[in-house]
């Protein structure tokens, strides 16, 4: 069944191409809010889902929550442990690894997604300013 592009699917689609930072479900609303005061949450909800099942974004399923890509090609994301902050990071292709699991499988169509964790740089000064106040 083919959808029709809606007024309010394209303000979204725009919000999370504009938002450059893995942006949230919330932060992709307010940014649509600025645009037409009258859409839903429900509404953006349901288009965010929609472009990610359509392959027109793409959903990073993250240590609690859900955050939202506009990059489409092969990467890979890195997720901050202490505030969740998400940033892409370059991965060789596994197209080679699918290939090998399709054969060995039966499947079709195997693709990878990849989450790293860490700590970020500025929780990483944030924790050690931390720790040396604690030691005062």
């Amino acid at each position: 069944m083919e959808r029709r592009n809606t007024r309010q699917r394209q303000l979204v689609l725009e919000a999370v191409q504009e938002l450059c930072d893995h942006p949230t479900a919330d932060e992709i609303y307010l940014r649509v809010r600025e645009q037409d005061d009258h859409i839903s949450r429900g509404t953006v909800y349901r288009n965010l889902h929609l472009l990610a099942d359509t392959g027109e974004i793409l959903s990073v399923k993250t240590p609690g929550g859900e955050r939202f890509d506009r990059r489409m090609d092969h990467h890979a994301h890195l997720v901050c442990s202490e505030c969740g902050t998400v940033i892409d990071v370059p991965m060789s292709k596994q197209d080679d690894f699918c290939r090998q699991i399709e054969r060995s499988t039966g499947y079709a169509s195997v693709s990878t997604s990849t989450i790293l964790t860490g700590v970020c740089p500025a929780c990483q000064e944030r924790l050690r300013k931390a720790a040396g106040a604690e030691q005062r």
